[in-house]
């Protein structure tokens, strides 16, 4: 990294400089921080412990809160201290870090998404044949194959992006080290840069998108030829969770990468980014929570049956 003796650490604009806004900024912060370690760590540890949900969308969605988890911790905890603080420096390393991971494994999660679509797919269109389609062997292929991409798709964007020189200035117009902003920050030629982000998101997203939306298309098919209005909303409510998930991830997505660096405004990025990077990963558990009986009844048994265990104990 030939540019390491022209920048050695950035300063992240943050969110505010209002003295006023700290506290409740930190503690909004914190709260949503909380809520998506809780509610994630949550979701895969009660995967783990009822056998109910050992099944191929559980071990997708568990997964997936594991990333959520990843993501959010790239970004939350810095910006809390920056707010906190007042210290918004990040070191040349510690911000290629922070994007490789949080680019890493938004990826993840939007191939994850479309599997769990095709898992979802071969549900409600498939039943009958869902255990030889959905097969261990083939949900971990899925899963490995999200990793494999999130990882050298980010790796690419690290490279090319750290290449550049940044001799102009070290003031990051943002609360985090994401890949825009340093692209504008930078004195180098973008051009390839930018070619080469909007390729790769628009093909991530779209190749995902169009599993999606191909396998649903299938599936309102499929429920539109069941006869009951009962095995209807049965075959629906399969997918509800699932497809609020993907609206919330994909909108704001959409919104963030899949637009030319001229037709950015970074005060909306900034919010919009808020959303992205702090609270999908708070929602998603609370989505598949409260719109899953599954999730509900699992729930249940394990609060029950640590109820018992301590009171065996306490006997």
């Amino acid at each position: 990294m030939e540019n390491l003796s022209e920048v050695t650490e950035f300063l992240l604009v943050g969110l505010t400089d209002a003295l006023e806004m700290q506290v409740p900024l930190f503690t909004t912060f914190t709260l949503i921080y909380l809520t998506t370690l809780v509610g994630n760590l949550g979701m895969t540890v009660l995967i783990l412990l009822d056998s109910r949900l050992h099944t191929p969308m559980y071990f997708f969605l568990s997964n997936l809160s594991l990333v959520d988890c990843v993501y959010a911790s790239s970004v939350t905890p810095k910006v809390m201290a920056g707010v906190l603080t007042g210290d918004k420096i990040i070191s040349y390393d510690a911000c290629a870090t922070q994007m490789f991971f949080f680019a890493a494994f938004v990826t993840v999660e939007n191939f994850l998404l479309a599997s769990m679509a095709f898992d979802r797919h071969a549900a409600v269109c498939k039943p009958l044949h869902y255990t030889t389609t959905m097969t261990r062997a083939m949900c971990a292929s899925l899963v490995a194959s999200s990793y494999i991409c999130g990882v050298l798709q980010s790796s690419i964007h690290v490279a090319l992006t750290f290449h550049l020189s940044f001799c102009h200035s070290n003031v990051v117009n943002h609360f985090f080290c994401d890949i825009p902003p340093l692209l504008a920050l930078s004195c180098s030629d973008i051009d390839t840069n930018e070619i080469v982000l909007f390729t790769l998101a628009a093909f991530s997203t779209f190749s995902a998108l169009l599993v999606i939306l191909g396998s649903y298309l299938f599936i309102f098919i499929a429920i539109l030829r069941i006869h009951s209005t009962e095995g209807q909303k049965k075959a629906f409510s399969t997918c509800a969770s699932h497809l609020t998930t993907v609206s919330i991830f994909y909108g704001t997505g959409t919104f963030m990468y899949l637009q030319p660096s001229s037709s950015h405004s970074m005060g909306a990025d900034k919010m919009a980014s808020v959303f992205y990077a702090m609270v999908i990963p708070m929602l998603n558990p609370l989505v598949y929570s409260l719109r899953n009986r599954e999730v509900k009844s699992a729930f249940k048994r394990v609060v029950g049956k640590a109820k018992y265990n301590i009171a065996s104990v306490l006997r």
